[in-house]
């Protein structure tokens, strides 16, 4: 088994997308694959319970077909700060409760996508932060880089955050934010490369929508052979 967390610079940088991105790559290696998502804010009342649509893509992109209530563990209806949502609902995370129910998945897969929430430094009660659980769960992290002014700043900050946890980045995904790629956006890409010690695992374009034909085209094939290899 292969897990591998997925963060972003901020929320709605596109983790989701380039998590579905891996989803779909890894599949084409041939090997089972299984998109989680342990806690999400922001969740729809449905007849089944509470949904998140993120949550929901992750599900859709996994070759293993779980039921939502493994994929995503962790719904809360508000959107908004989790630990702030779990108060209000009565509904309150603990790190070891995040791990408790990934052991219940982490042995279904090849390949596990874990998105996470937020940015880095996402709280899930007033004490803990998701960060904290990843240390625990020893995971090696991919990080999403938002394609917009201000990234290199966000970036190198959630880069040197997650070496000073003591975790492993092993690669970085730039993802476009708008139609229109941002003013020297090469340089900006070549000066991510020069400053974050991993590959450049993908350079996903703008997308409309998270279901666009071809997503795991964009993927580095090469990486993500030698990492489900290793």
């Amino acid at each position: 088994m292969k897990a591998y967390f997925i963060t972003g610079t901020d929320t709605e940088v596109g983790k989701t997308l380039c998590s579905r991105a891996l989803l779909l790559a890894a599949a084409k290696q041939n090997v089972s694959t299984l998109g989680y998502k342990p806690i999400a804010a922001g969740c729809q009342v449905t007849s089944y319970g509470l949904r998140n649509e993120d949550a929901l893509l992750l599900q859709q992109a996994s070759s293993i077909k779980l039921a939502y209530e493994y994929i995503n563990p962790f719904a809360l209806y508000q959107p908004i700060a989790p630990h702030i949502a779990a108060k209000l609902e009565g509904k309150p995370v603990h790190i070891d409760d995040l791990s408790k129910a990934f052991k219940k998945v982490k042995l279904q897969a090849k390949v596990i996508i874990v998105e996470g929430a937020g940015g880095w430094r996402l709280a899930v009660n007033d004490h803990q932060f998701l960060s904290q659980w990843v240390q625990q769960e020893k995971l090696p992290v991919i990080l999403v880089v938002a394609m917009k002014l201000g990234c290199l700043n966000h970036a190198i900050l959630t880069y040197e955050s997650i070496l000073a946890d003591g975790l492993n980045v092993v690669g970085w995904m730039a993802n476009q934010m708008h139609t229109v790629k941002m003013p020297y956006y090469q340089q900006n890409i070549d000066f991510l490369k020069a400053h974050i010690k991993a590959p450049m695992i993908a350079e996903i374009p703008y997308m409309r929508s998270s279901n666009m034909a071809d997503l795991e085209g964009h993927v580095n094939f090469d990486f993500l052979s030698e990492a489900i290899e290793a």
